[in-house]
């Protein structure tokens, strides 16, 4: 857990200000606008400088850093609330990693944590980028706003030869497999395929490139002995079932061709019946715990958007409680679910974009950005609660829930068969006890689902 007074102690220890350090005195109040400005351009300098936060603490003099406190949204929950505040002008609605409270010398100081903004994406505030120089807030500058976007198209791991790789490195089960899944999302090359030797199917496929193994090619297709040909990376899929006091009672890891091993890890998964609550004929009688959509679904995506220069594996972990979580490395590049369920399209940024087409041409995922989507519908077909991601610079966690969690939430779904999903979202965050901003609550009680 964080220790605020360490992280207070060093901020205060730096001989001055930087572009990822600022101190307010905020001594009642800070125009919204001009926080704003702050969090991008903090954001963006913690990107350029590859740091992964920066901060901005209140009740604080800028010149000798003497503790003055501040009353600044005394109340916790209107303090809380910027983090709904920000997110509204930001870009993909990035907001504060975190607010902290601390009372030091009998006065009180909040630190404000500021992620950096993601590989590829400058962050900007009511459509304006805002950097630093030195301790000067400013519109970012040309050239900066230029290196952080040519970040994604410039570091595609993915897209990388492995040179000692050849095809006999390769899994000839895998290799099978992925003729079998391109000719089913390719039927107008049927004859064509069968008449390709191996290093022309995987050219087409664009697994290979020129008959050069790639790291995608190994991920995908390789031999289990082949992983060391994209280390430091690991080709790792762990999956771990726990019990109801979060004890592991069984697990099983996974190495490449992923293309094979995703079934492997499917089976694992205890799929079991879901029988509803008797309610007369409002619910169906039983139904998959898991829709096998949804499996498949959510670990395609954590192989398609792993980064894999991390070193870390993705976890599929099941427990007792109906819960299924899928975690990967990595910051998520739309930021939001809500970006994606809302564009419905697909997305401008890629982390491994050769693999995600690789993926594509498989049939193993698509890029018309419905995915996700699709998953909350399937959930809310089934009046369960809907997949919630957890997000942070460094991982993606996905939780999927294989059970009715409120009776009164499910009941008010199968009555309303007129709510979008917009809607159910919001409720959704109410069956779970998370937060809703003044707008969202608004939203609810004009449509009278809440009051």
């Amino acid at each position: 857990m964080i220790n605020v007074k360490t992280i207070l102690d060093y901020l205060l220890s730096q001989d001055s200000e930087s572009e990822i350090l600022e101190f307010k005195e905020a001594k009642n109040n800070f125009d919204l606008n001009k926080l704003g400005k702050y969090f991008s351009a903090l954001s963006n300098e913690a990107n350029l400088m590859d740091k992964e936060d920066a901060w901005l603490v209140f009740g604080i003099k800028d010149r000798d850093k003497s503790i003055i406190g501040t009353n600044f949204r005394n109340s916790n929950t209107k303090l809380h609330s910027l983090k709904a505040e920000i997110a509204n002008k930001t870009t993909h609605r990035i907001t504060f990693k975190q607010i902290y409270e601390i009372n030091t010398q009998e006065k009180r100081v909040i630190l404000f944590q500021i992620p950096s903004a993601p590989s590829g994406i400058p962050v900007a505030w009511a459509g304006h980028y805002y950097g630093r120089d030195g301790e000067e807030l400013n519109a970012l500058n040309l050239e900066e706003l230029e290196r952080i976007r040519t970040q994604n198209r410039e570091n595609d791991w993915s897209i990388g030869i492995c040179n000692q790789a050849t095809i006999s490195d390769l899994s000839k089960e895998a290799i099978i497999k992925a003729r079998k899944l391109y000719a089913i999302k390719n039927p107008n090359l049927h004859n064509n395929i069968k008449l390709w030797d191996d290093i022309t199917f995987l050219n087409k496929a664009k697994l290979c490139i020129k008959g050069k193994i790639t790291r995608t090619a190994i991920l995908l297709l390789g031999k289990p002995e082949s992983e060391h040909f994209i280390s430091p990376a690991v080709a790792k899929i762990s999956w771990i079932l726990k019990d109801r006091d979060n004890i592991e009672k069984d697990y099983a890891h996974f190495s490449c061709p992923f293309l094979l091993n995703i079934e492997e890890v499917y089976k694992k998964i205890r799929n079991l019946k879901y029988r509803y609550l008797p309610e007369g004929s409002l619910f169906p009688d039983e139904v998959d715990s898991y829709d096998p959509y949804i499996i498949r679904e959510a670990l395609n995506n954590c192989i398609a958007h792993q980064d894999y220069t991390l070193g870390g594996k993705i976890n599929v972990t099941e427990n007792e409680e109906s819960l299924l979580i899928f975690s990967n490395m990595g910051s998520f590049i739309p930021q939001s679910v809500e970006n994606v369920i809302t564009s419905d399209a697909p997305e401008a940024q890629y982390r491994n974009r050769f693999l995600s087409n690789a993926m594509v041409s498989l049939n193993m995922i698509d890029t018309i950005g419905s995915g996700i989507k699709r998953m909350f519908f399937i959930q809310k077909k089934k009046f369960f609660p809907l997949p919630e991601y957890t997000i942070t610079n460094k991982q993606v966690k996905v939780v999927i829930t294989g059970k009715v969690l409120d009776i009164k939430y499910a009941k008010k779904l199968a009555q309303m068969p007129e709510l979008n999903l917009n809607d159910i979202i919001l409720l959704d965050k109410v069956q779970k006890h998370n937060s809703l901003n003044d707008e969202e609550i608004k939203q609810l009680r004009q449509k009278k689902l809440i009051f």
